[in-house]
């Protein structure tokens, strides 16, 4: 039994890092942006009079962040904040009339999982980043779908 339980154990497969998503696996429902894009602050190296942008640990470009809303009505946490690493500002796609908030997909979308120990009981939470912000495609037609 020793031998088995130490194979399996050597078997099992570590998830480090990032994990590559696209938008549409993500939030089949789709997403919107909800608020401004803003730098992401580095709370290390910034003080009260200083403000210093946070950089991607992984290409060195700035951090931005911005706030949007899961459209899933089943979704368990609706809105939340991703951080997208890109040398300028992102701008959201341009406004729908009529829409409380702008539809986007994320492009070059990644998920980290960690520890949230902030609680009473430690959880696992997950941060997304992506390298930006895109209007989602109209008039795509699901070929497996009757028109």
């Amino acid at each position: 039994m020793e031998g088995a339980r130490q194979e399996s154990e050597e078997d099992a497969v570590a998830v480090q890092g990032p994990i590559k998503v696209t938008c549409a696996d993500l939030f089949p429902h789709g997403l919107g942006v909800v608020g401004a894009v803003t730098p992401s602050d580095d709370f290390d190296a910034s003080t009260k009079e200083r403000r210093v942008q946070a950089r991607d640990k992984d290409s060195g470009l700035p951090l931005w962040q911005v706030d949007v809303m899961d459209f899933d009505p089943e979704a368990r946490e609706r809105t939340f904040r991703v951080k997208i690493a890109a040398a300028v500002q992102p701008v959201p796609p341009s406004a729908i009339e009529g829409a409380p908030v702008r539809p986007v997909v994320l492009e070059g979308l990644t998920v980290t999982p960690w520890l949230d120990d902030r609680g009473p009981r430690p959880k696992i939470a997950y941060s997304l980043k992506a390298t930006g912000l895109a209007a989602p495609r109209r008039g795509v037609v699901d070929a497996g779908k009757a028109a």
